[in-house]
């Protein structure tokens, strides 16, 4: 028996707007702020939450002396074209790529996050 419908994803970022607006623009859901937050959600309910922190300090990949406590993999069908859209919204790739079936970017405010191929 599930207790909940979908997990919602919440990350820490120093602007909360700009960040959902990069994920909504990369996953094409509905972005709803109010002040200091942002949600994305997806038309099947699934949603992406955003929260504004004063003094925000972005992880190091792969160092570990700010962790990245978390990341989204998402999955793609070509890592060139969706490198091309992502890098276009503002996405940053990392100089450190470990593997061929994925690629992994920074988002604006500095969370890795990969494109993956099955």
């Amino acid at each position: 028996m599930a207790i909940a419908s979908f997990p919602t994803t919440v990350l820490d970022c120093p602007d909360a707007e700009a960040l959902a607006a990069f994920y909504a623009g990369m996953l094409g859901w509905k972005v709803e702020t109010s002040p200091g937050w942002a949600d994305i959600k997806a038309d099947y309910g699934a949603c992406i939450s955003f929260q504004q922190v004063d003094g925000y300090t972005p992880p190091e990949w792969p160092a570990q002396e700010v962790p990245q406590q978390m990341h989204l993999d998402l999955m793609v069908d070509d890592l060139d074209t969706a490198e091309a859209a992502v890098l276009e919204l503002g996405a940053t790739k990392h100089e450190h790529q470990p593997g061929t079936t994925f690629r992994v970017f920074l988002d604006p405010a500095g969370h890795p996050f990969c494109l993956c191929v099955e």
